[in-house]
Parts: C-alpha cells; structure tokens; sequence
C-alpha cells in the first residue's frame, strides 16, 4: 500500500493536520523538537498498532484530549483505501474504508512499513530481545498470521513463570501436574515460533550481506545465525532436563524468549568488536534486509521510513544509501538539507518559529498545511 495523504488529530504534539505524500521520496526537514517524527510514528501505528519508540497508548493522545485519530488513504492492487485508528485510553478502535474491524489486530498486513530510528543502535549493542523482535517484526509483515503466534508464546510463558513463582521453590502434586501442562504448550508453541526465527535467519542473511556492502561500499563478511537457548533435540526434553533450576530461580530458563540472534562481522562479535560506525551501518543493514526480504516474498515493498537517519551515518554512507533506496515509497526526516545531490519528489518544511508545514514538490507548487505544536 502507498499512503498518498496523512491526517492525525489530538496525536502527540498535533492538534490537527493533513499532510500529501508522494509516491517516491519524501523529505521531512525542519529542527529537532517540531513532530517530524510523531509523523513517522502514526504512519508505523497504522501499520504496527504500536509506537517503534516503544511508548503506551496513552502518551500518544494529545494532553488534554481524550482520544486521537489516525488516517490515512492510499491505493493498493489499484485500488483505494482508507485506514482509521482510534486510540482511547482503554483501547483502540481500527476501521478499513469505514467497515470497523472486530479486533484492532486485524488491521495487521494491510500496511506494511520498515522502520529506521536512530535507537536502532541498539539492534546490535544491546541484549538479544531486542534481534528477536526484529526477527518478528519481519516475520509479521511476511505473514501477519505469526503475531497469534507469538502472543500465544508471551501468555504460555508468563503462565508458565507465574506458577513457578507461586510454588516457592517445590512442587506438590497439584502444581506438577499443571506445570507439566504449560511445559507441553511451550514445547509446541516454542517449536513453531522457533523454526520460522531459524528459517527466517537463514532468508535474510543474503539481504543483509548485500545491503552492508552497499552501505560499506567494500565487501565485509557478515553473518546472523539463530542460536537455540538449549542444546537438547526438543524443547520438550530441555524444560524436562532444566526443570529443578526453574523450580529453584522460579523462572523459565528455556525457550524461544532466552534465544539469540548472533551478528558477526569479518568472524567478530558485532556487538563486542564492531565500531559503532560498522555498529550502525550493520543496524541499518538489518533494517534494509528485512525491507528486501518482505518485498520479495509479499510482492511489494513495504513503506521505508528514515527518522533522523542522516545523523547517523557519514557522508559517504548517507550518499549510498540515497542514492540507492529500494523501489516504492520512502518518507525520510532530517534536521538538516538533504545532500545535494539526494533530489525529493515531495519536500515539507517543518518551522519552528511559526509551527507551519509547507509542502512543495521540486518545482515550486504544492500547499501548505499549518502545525499546532
């Protein structure tokens, strides 16, 4: 789906605004602290229902105000569609051209995005939940029937913990018994979510390895390999070996939630070893493979949105990745111009001394919307 016009009300710093968008580049430029990236993160909650910078639903609404709208209308398979979300502070209602969905869930697969934030640092320098949700991230915008998945595998496991903690260190007849029930659902559970990360690991190596390249301009080697949180065949056999020491820690210490995606760059840990410029080109890598991956095997890119991406690459690595974005939309923010040779189809000025937006194409026309910051 392309997205052609936005509109937000009560939304973050946003009162009201409409905004057009084209289908190739557009360019968000204006200073820190004027909403480019609220933009971004309405345009990923339509297609996510979460914020990617991790906040609750309540801190999306507009202080003072008790609920936002999100819209936005675009075509996909030629045809148009309009997508509206609204955020409540008990929950959140999602309609598809003016039919409301049963679930917000739902909406899951009719917009697909691919998201890169300066805090996708973190993807590499940080601990292993954060690549296993980028793993699912992906896995969701391939095939939106996975997030089931993977909510069955969160309520397994808190179950499961909970009746550990409640047993205080040993187990009766009672508790045994129903633990042994939460061990055959994680087992299950655990192996589906388990193979698709695995299978998905190895999809995504190639992209990753060429988009790095591309971004490096030199050939590094590169690896992602899953690596299991156990070392038994089943899952099953291994939350049978390691269940005294969950009983004592009261704690799952096997399963899909403990596993690790391990980046290495030239045979050495990325998150270890690397710089934090090969830190950040790889964690921008990772973004662009999944982007190429959901393209090939979906059909069509999803929307590629940069937030605040020039910052965090040098010249030379901005110049590459501009000068070789993917097929399909891509909506980028930036404090400062875009390098002059990087052309827009659609630029928005974001001031912050009189809180307008003006949008121009490359030839001067184009409207102007106001911003209530």
């Amino acid at each position: 789906m392309r997205i052609s016009r936005l509109w937000l009300s009560d939304f973050r710093s946003y009162t009201e605004l409409e905004l057009t968008l084209h289908d190739g580049l557009t360019a968000i430029v204006g200073p820190n602290g004027v909403g480019k990236t609220n933009l971004l993160e309405a345009i990923g909650l339509l297609a996510t229902l979460k914020s990617f910078r991790g906040a609750p639903t309540d801190s999306l609404i507009r202080r003072g105000a008790e609920r936002a709208v999100v819209r936005a209308e675009g075509v996909r398979d030629d045809r148009e569609v309009l997508i509206e979300l609204e955020l409540g502070a008990k929950r959140t209602r999602a309609q598809v051209n003016r039919q409301r969905l049963q679930r917000a869930r739902d909406l899951l697969g009719a917009l697909r995005i691919t998201v890169f934030a300066p805090d996708d640092l973190a993807l590499v320098k940080e601990g292993p939940a954060l690549r296993r949700g980028y793993l699912d991230d992906v896995a969701v915008a391939v095939d939106p029937r996975f997030d089931a998945e993977l909510r069955d595998l969160d309520r397994v496991v808190r179950q499961r913990n909970a009746l550990l903690r409640q047993s205080h260190g040993r187990l009766d007849e009672g508790s045994e018994a129903t633990l042994e029930v939460w061990d055959a659902k994680l087992a299950e559970i655990g192996g589906v979510v388990t193979e698709r990360r695995q299978e998905l690991a190895t999809q995504i190596l190639p992209h990753i390895e060429r988009a790095y390249e591309l971004l490096a301009g030199k050939p590094v080697p590169v690896d992602a390999h899953y690596e299991r949180s156990w070392s038994q065949p089943t899952l099953a056999q291994a939350l049978l070996a390691e269940r005294d020491t969950d009983v004592r820690r009261g704690v799952t210490s096997v399963g899909p939630h403990r596993d690790e995606l391990v980046l290495t760059l030239d045979g050495l840990s990325a998150r270890t070893e690397a710089s934090q410029g090969e830190q950040r080109t790889l964690a921008l890598a990772l973004r662009l493979a999944g982007h190429l991956l959901v393209t090939d095997v979906v059909g069509e890119p999803p929307l590629l949105l940069l937030d605040d991406v020039l910052s965090e690459l040098d010249p030379d690595r901005s110049t590459a990745l501009l000068s070789n974005l993917p097929p399909g939309q891509t909506v980028i923010t930036s404090a400062s111009d875009l390098p002059s040779d990087a052309v827009p189809d659609r630029l928005l000025r974001f001031g912050a001394d009189d809180g307008a937006s003006r949008s121009a194409p490359p030839d001067g026309g184009g409207s102007s919307s106001t911003v209530e910051e």
